[in-house]
C-alpha cells in the first residue's frame, strides 16, 4: 500500500508491506536514491513484519523544500512519521544516510525505537573515507536517471539536490563517541569489509553504543544489503526477532 503523509509541510511518500510488528526502513541517501534501494530486502522482512518505507525529503517521490537539507530536519520528519503513521514503538533499520537519521531518531526519541539496525552509517562526517565525500565528485549517471523517474520536482532540480547533499555530507553529522551512550535500544552495527565507512569508525560506533552488536560482512562494499542480501536479511531478521544468546565467555558484555 502506497500513500502520502504531510510531515511539517513535506508531502512524504511511503509504502507499507506485510503485517506484524512495525519495522521502519530508512533508505540510503544521495540524489536519485529512494526506497527502491531496499528491493532485495523488503520481501523477506515483510514476511515477518509490517514494513514501512518512507522516502525522505528530496528523495524519490518526496519533494525537496526550500533551504538546506540537513540530517536534523530529516530526523524530525521521521519522528513525525513514526508518531503519525506507525503510531507506536517500532524497530528501525537505516542504511547509509538512513542509518544516520535512524541514529538521531533513537537518540532524540528513544521511546519510539525498539531494536535498531545501523547499516554502513556514521555518527560524524569524518567517519567517511575522505574520497567518498569529496565535493568535486560527480555522481554516477544512473542516479540522475533514477531521480528523473520519480521526483515530483523534475529533472531540472537534480543538480540542486546534488549540491545540497554534497554540503550536508561535508558538514554533518557531528556527533561525538560520547553522545552514543544515549542510545537505549539494543543495536546492530553492520558494515561491509570494503565499505565507504572507515572500519575504525564503525568499531567506535559499536563501542560507543551501550547495548550494541557488530557485523562486518565479508566481501562487500557500501552496497552490502544488495551484494549479499540473503546473508544480510538473515542476520537482520534474527537480530530483530530473537533474544540475545547466552555467550560462553563474555568480556564486553560480562557486566551487562
Amino acid at each position: 500500500m502506497a500513500d502520502y503523509v504531510l510531515l511539517d509541510g513535506v508531502r512524504t511518500w511511503y509504502e507499507q508491506h506485510g503485517d506484524g510488528d512495525p519495522l521502519v526502513l530508512l533508505h540510503p541517501g544521495g540524489a536519485g536514491v529512494d526506497a527502491r534501494a531496499f528491493g532485495p530486502n523488503v520481501g523477506p522482512l515483510a514476511a515477518q513484519f509490517a514494513v514501512y518505507t518512507p522516502e525522505r525529503r528530496a528523495h524519490g517521490r518526496t519533494p525537496d523544500v526550500a533551504g538546506p537539507i540537513t540530517f536534523d530536519a530529516m530526523a524530525q520528519d521521521m519522528i513525525a512519521f513514526m508518531e503519525t503513521v506507525v503510531g507506536r514503538r517500532a524497530h528501525v533499520v537505516g542504511c547509509s544516510d538512513g542509518a544516520i537519521v535512524a541514529l538521531l531518531v533513537a537518540l532524540r526519541r528513544p521511546e519510539l525505537v525498539d531494536r535498531l539496525v545501523l547499516v554502513a552509517g556514521v555518527f560524524h562526517f569524518n567517519g567517511w573515507l575522505p574520497e567518498v565525500i569529496d565535493p568535486n565528485n560527480e555522481p554516477p549517471d544512473f542516479l540522475a536517471r533514477l531521480y528523473e523517474e520519480l521526483s515530483p520536482d523534475g529533472a531540472g532540480h537534480y543538480q540542486v539536490v546534488v549540491d545540497k547533499l554534497a554540503r550536508m555530507h561535508c558538514e554533518e553529522p557531528t556527533l561525538e563517541a560520547d553522545d552514543l551512550g544515549g542510545v537505549r535500544s539494543r543495536t546492530l552495527v553492520m558494515v561491509g569489509d570494503d565499505d565507504e565507512v572507515r572500519l575504525e569508525h564503525a568499531l567506535a560506533m559499536y563501542r560507543g553504543i551501550p547495548n550494541a552488536e557488530l557485523m562486518i560482512v565479508p566481501g562487500t562494499s557500501h552496497g552490502l544489503l544488495v551484494e549479499k542480501p540473503d546473508l544480510c536479511n538473515n542476520v537482520i531478521l534474527e537480530f530483530l526477532s530473537e533474544d540475545p544468546v547466552p555467550t560462553m565467555a563474555p568480556i564486553r558484555r560480562a557486566t551487562s
